[in-house]
């Protein structure tokens, strides 16, 4: 028989519990097994009820959604976590990437976005909406028109090459681009990418940016 993924839900407004309860309970092997209407039992009640996904609302009474990921990040993940919210401020977004969420979906986007956001961060991949990732990517490229050059040496996994081709991508510039200002051939480019994304273990280009943004490479 095949695995469900087991949905935790966390909002305090019942109608929209219940509306993302309906669509989900639509999909086979998805199962809702539970919801909080307030941050303070929260990961109490992913850890007695097996959660697979958490889909948190950053607003939330008593404890917030940045609160209860922060105590996620000290005491542990229990399951991979997607923020569903009715803000898209940039700084929320980038806190929220930095403290571990997986996913981050407004909730304008959440009924045509939500399934496939649990299937992609319960498969180990993150998620965010298009109008998230623009809003990142569009934040990067304004703010950043010259690089940090601050390379971050604690535990270093990348070489100071490296860093400055991570740094170039997570300001969208292309492959070429990123030869023509390094003075590198596109194939170097390339090679750089491909050991990059094996070394920090991620499959997309988000995954590169919560890197430098983490370890400030980039402004924030």
């Amino acid at each position: 028989m095949k695995h469900k993924i087991r949905i935790h839900l966390a909002d305090d407004h019942q109608v929209l519990i219940d509306g993302l309860t309906n669509l989900l309970h639509t999909v086979e092997n998805f199962e809702v097994i539970g919801n909080s209407k307030d941050g303070t039992t929260i990961y109490q009640d992913v850890m007695q009820n097996n959660t697979d996904v958490l889909v948190l609302d950053i607003s939330m009474p008593k404890k917030d959604g940045i609160e209860v990921l922060k105590e996620f990040s000290q005491k542990g993940f229990l399951c991979k976590v997607i923020i569903l919210s009715s803000y898209d401020d940039l700084k929320i977004i980038k806190e929220v990437m930095k403290l571990g969420a997986k996913g981050y979906l407004t909730k304008k986007c959440a009924g045509e976005n939500i399934i496939e956001a649990i299937e992609a961060v319960y498969q180990g991949q993150e998620y965010y909406c298009d109008a998230v990732r623009e809003k990142i990517f569009f934040s990067f490229t304004q703010n950043n028109t010259k690089l940090n050059k601050k390379i971050y040496t604690e535990n270093q996994i990348l070489s100071s090459r490296e860093i400055e081709i991570i740094t170039l991508i997570s300001l969208e510039y292309s492959g070429k681009e990123i030869s023509e200002q390094l003075f590198i051939s596109i194939h170097t480019v390339e090679t750089h990418r491909k050991n990059i994304m094996k070394k920090l273990q991620t499959k997309n280009t988000i995954g590169l940016v919560k890197y430098a943004l983490k370890n400030n490479l980039i402004n924030s």
